[in-house]
């Protein structure tokens, strides 16, 4: 393998970089499939790419990957028989410890002969070259990259859902059918409800391990920043002042990697901008920034970073734009606040919503003509027919009319529901 290989597979789009992987390795290392587990990826940890061994439909796990990972940490790589998809076939683990969290990448060899230390090392080398840059990419939350991961996220999220509940209802019932009293082979029945156990332990620790990848506790991701702030504001003559969440403030919430990520980011980029967007004080002077404070706090729905400083205040929201601050918080929908006041310092404050977007809901007043608005906001006051009338200078059977046609097309059945529509859509004119 040479650098060009290395270059080609970290040009490439995130969900091609495991494939140019293995083709990178393939012609020093022999192989029909290829796995990762990594914690730096946070919409999808968990891939495979190329023929499973075993059984046609089976795959690779999580949880053997998982049972790879003290033997290749300890040395950087193992290899050796491995149980991966079903069947015990030979196998080369790599571990990167490039990034806090590591990657484990596996590679389903054909054959059984050792691989050469030169080709170990080489394989060792691309894959914490990829770890490293995936991370980077993680770290500065590029809105491209972001979008696709939150896109993810939301997807992965629910299909995760939905496959515990399918699975954990399909054992509870196995189990109380197998614990009936109805059945006389005990032998039989402990063996089937000691395997249903079993399962429903793998599907959770599945659970636990996926959660642990993606996800981090904001005092954990919060200390996280203040550790790659401490090295870059070193030999300047800034205070640095840090707020991290206390338990009140939701130390212990789970975040998910992107809402971590892109929180990080975006407070990094607007220290950076009040250490460069410095200007003089009332008297012409120059008016460094002396302090800077960080804090976060956790509520129930969104995650609020603020960066306050002692400058001059004159940070303008441009410079922070410059900085894709705002189109990084824009991709998760969140919200950027720049309040800078002369002489006193700026204070910014970004807003991260902690789950995906909510989609937009379709009007229901879309399908109501403009005189059929007009009549429903009457409607919507308590107004009678023969008010509405006299207020729209129209007979009252045209009112009765256009009442029949707005019930109709909102699909309700009374006034009451019509006017509680108008009044949650705004039709009521306040």
């Amino acid at each position: 393998m040479d650098l060009t290989a290395a270059v080609d597979v970290i040009r490439a789009p995130l969900g091609e970089i495991l494939p140019r992987v293995s083709a990178a390795l393939s012609g020093a290392i022999a192989h029909r499939a290829v796995a990762e587990l990594s914690g730096n990826c946070p919409h999808s940890p968990f891939k495979t790419h190329g023929d499973p061994p075993g059984d046609p439909g089976t795959a690779i796990t999580t949880a053997e990957m998982a049972a790879l990972v003290p033997m290749a940490r300890a040395e950087g790589t193992w290899q050796g028989r491995a149980w991966l998809a079903g069947a015990e076939v030979p196998a080369l683990a790599v571990y990167s410890d490039a990034t806090a969290r590591g990657a484990l990448l596996v590679l389903v060899r054909t054959e059984e002969t050792p691989v050469p230390a030169g080709a170990l090392a080489a394989a060792r080398a691309l894959w914490d070259l990829v770890t490293a840059h995936r991370d980077r990419m993680a770290a500065e939350a590029v809105p491209g990259a972001l979008g696709q991961s939150r896109a993810a996220a939301a997807a992965r999220a629910t299909a995760i859902a939905e496959l515990v509940d399918a699975h954990g209802a399909a054992l509870s019932a196995l189990l109380g059918v197998l614990r009936g009293r109805d059945l006389d082979d005990r032998t039989a029945r402990a063996r089937a409800v000691d395997l249903a156990v079993g399962a429903l332990a793998e599907l959770r620790a599945r659970t636990d391990r996926d959660q642990a990848l993606v996800e981090e506790p904001a005092g954990d991701a919060f200390a996280r920043l203040a550790e790659s702030l401490r090295p870059e504001l070193r030999g300047l003559s800034v205070r640095l002042d840090l707020g991290p969440p206390g338990t009140e403030e939701g130390a212990d919430r789970l975040l998910a990697a992107d809402v971590a990520n892109t929180a990080r980011a975006v407070v990094r980029a607007v220290v950076h901008a009040m250490l460069n967007e410095q200007g003089p004080g009332q008297d012409g002077a120059p008016r460094p920034v002396r302090r800077v404070h960080i804090g976060w706090k956790v509520g129930e729905g969104e995650l609020r970073a603020t960066v306050r400083d002692d400058g001059p205040g004159v940070l303008r929201r441009t410079a922070l734009d410059a900085r894709r601050v705002g189109e990084r918080l824009a991709v998760l929908g969140g919200r950027l606040d720049v309040d800078a006041v002369p002489e006193w310092g700026t204070t910014v404050t970004a807003t991260v919503p902690l789950g995906p977007p909510q989609p937009a809901r379709e009007d229901p007043l879309d399908v109501l003509g403009a005189r059929e608005l007009e009549v429903l906001e009457q409607l919507a006051r308590g107004r009678r027919n023969r008010q509405i009338a006299q207020e729209l200078h129209i007979s009252e059977s045209t009112v009765k009319f256009h009442v029949a046609n707005i019930l109709e097309k909102l699909g309700v059945t009374s006034r009451g529901e019509a006017a509680a529509l108008a009044h949650t859509w705004g039709a009521t004119g306040s």
